[in-house]
């Protein structure tokens, strides 16, 4: 039973550290390949994908308990994560009112308040891009939601059935 339970908590760990390193890589390939600026809302869930790699890479370094206390938390933030993109998609696709205010992008150095005016400004109501009429922020709703479904269940200590203990 331990070896099944090694299997699955590996599992989470893996599942914990790869999925928000690979929808980071993703989200900034798409900016700095494709000129996909990210928006307010796009900062926020990349914010929550970063936080989740702390606790992701501890899994792997902690011993014991340790590790599948980190696997949940990092399970947490992800889960934050696809909430962050959940909200953002519905504001995308008109569904609720979003913030306010627009994110903009400067770029290091030069003179700061030409990068500043020459900035492009990114909506968080307009999604730049979809795929099967998803949005990046739906995706990252289906996808990180799904990674911390996956993350609860296998760290989950399962009861022993038929274990009689003296």
């Amino acid at each position: 039973m331990p070896l099944i339970a090694d299997k699955r908590l590996n599992m989470a760990r893996a599942i914990a550290l790869l999925v928000p390193a690979a929808l980071l890589a993703g989200a900034y390939v798409s900016q700095y390949g494709f000129g996909l600026y990210p928006c307010e809302m796009c900062w926020w869930q990349r914010y929550a994908h970063f936080a989740a790699l702390v606790p992701a890479v501890l899994a792997f370094v902690l011993p014991g308990d340790a590790r599948r206390l980190m696997v949940r938390i990092a399970g947490v933030v992800i889960l934050i994560a696809a909430l962050l993109g959940g909200y953002h998609a519905g504001v995308e696709y008109g569904w609720w009112k979003g913030i306010t205010t627009c994110a903009t992008t400067v770029e290091a150095g030069g003179d700061p308040l030409e990068a500043i005016l020459n900035a492009p400004i990114v909506r968080c109501d307009t999604a730049p891009w979809s795929l099967l009429g998803i949005s990046l922020a739906g995706w990252n709703f289906l996808i990180s939601g799904a990674a911390a479904i996956a993350i609860f269940v296998l760290s989950a200590q399962g009861r022993r059935r038929g274990v009689i203990r003296a």
